[in-house]
């Protein structure tokens, strides 16, 4: 029998947690003979809106968990002591899984020993609906250690888009608990995982990503910012600050767990770009050239050393990245934002794939 739970943790995302719930149920089996079994557990942080109502109305075809306030990080070490499956999906209660998710999850489980199954999602507006956009944008090969062991962080989906073999994740976990570690538990078991296995990574989308609050950057408010960033959680100036303590927990982590040693430092295109915008969104031609020529060694080496991607699409990136020197603020602007987000090219028309 294979078997896997669906742990759903929300916070106060009444508006989005019944389709995300409902989400998880298609992928229930309708009969018992498919050899499959399908579990959903919510968990909720403490809600302080209607989300209680909204899980108590599912009756016996959950399992609730309601729980003080803690963030995501105390709802991934709950959620994977409470499992009693092999497998492990961690869905964020604003997104979603499409029916056929699951089935194919396990099927990728079952075809080799993977420690983690991960596949693309579709970045859909609050309203649900699918702006064209998916991530991750590039695939890692299937031993993602060799390259996190020099640093490499390896592309993957947001948190609903993983998988995880329990056993393996529990080698690696819990999350020490503080105040810097409430958000963003997701970074801790994607890139932990990597050490305990191979990842097989699947290039269909199985599921939805929903992206409804603008971001906000150091500079100000406005639909260009907003652009500059694909995440609910943070914005471009916080990815800043909180990815060196991250990487230095996950260090922690795995030399105390696994008995390993990560590097000091990390290699990361997602974060050099946030850096890149934060400094020139806005800027004026003298600061933009400055730290291009000045500061700019770590984004550069990212790019042109960033062992996931194709040579034609290092080039565009460059060539974006060229175009800041260009002394038009509306050239450099549109030319960051689309290197932040690709989804920012329909900011320009008003989607809501902008928003985030």
């Amino acid at each position: 029998m294979k078997d896997i739970t669906v742990v759903i943790g929300n916070y106060n995302y009444a508006r989005f947690l019944r389709e995300a719930i409902d989400s998880a149920l298609a992928n229930v089996p309708a009969s018992a003979g498919s050899g499959e079994r399908v579990r959903v557990l919510v968990i909720d942080d403490g809600s302080t809106d209607d989300s209680r109502a909204i899980i108590e109305s599912y009756g016996d075809r959950v399992t609730p968990v309601f729980k003080e306030n803690q963030g995501q990080s105390s709802v991934y070490n709950l959620g994977l002591s409470l499992v009693q499956t092999e497998y492990v999906l961690f869905l964020d209660s604003d997104d979603i899984l499409y029916p056929e998710a699951i089935g194919e999850v396990l099927r990728a489980f079952e075809s080799g020993d993977y420690a983690k199954v991960q596949f693309r999602l579709d970045v859909i507006g609050e309203d649900g609906m699918r702006t064209g956009v998916r991530v991750p944008n590039s695939t890692p090969p299937s031993d993602c250690a060799a390259l996190l062991r020099r640093g490499w962080l390896y592309p993957s989906p947001p948190a609903s888009g993983n998988a995880y073999r329990v056993s393996a994740l529990r080698s690696v976990f819990p999350i020490p608990m503080s105040l810097h570690h409430r958000k963003a538990a997701d970074f801790f078991a994607i890139y932990g995982i990597a050490l305990t296995g191979a990842i097989c990574a699947l290039d269909n989308a199985l599921g939805g990503y929903r992206v409804h609050r603008k971001a906000e950057d150091k500079r100000g408010h406005s639909v260009g910012h907003a652009g500059l960033s694909l995440g609910n959680c943070e914005d471009v100036s916080e990815v800043e600050r909180s990815f060196p303590w991250r990487w230095q927990t996950l260090r922690h982590m795995i030399r105390t767990r696994l008995g390993e040693d990560l590097p000091e430092h990390f290699i990361d295109f997602s974060f050099e770009k946030n850096r890149l915008c934060v400094r020139l969104y806005d800027a004026p031609t003298t600061e933009r050239w400055h730290w291009l020529i000045f500061e700019s060694h770590r984004y550069f080496t990212s790019l042109v050393r960033n062992p996931y991607w194709s040579l034609g699409k290092k080039l565009g990136v460059l060539g974006l990245t060229l175009l800041c020197l260009i002394p038009n603020r509306q050239a450099n602007n549109f030319a960051l934002r689309y290197i932040s987000n690709p989804a920012a090219r329909f900011a320009a028309h008003g989607s809501a794939a902008a928003r985030g």
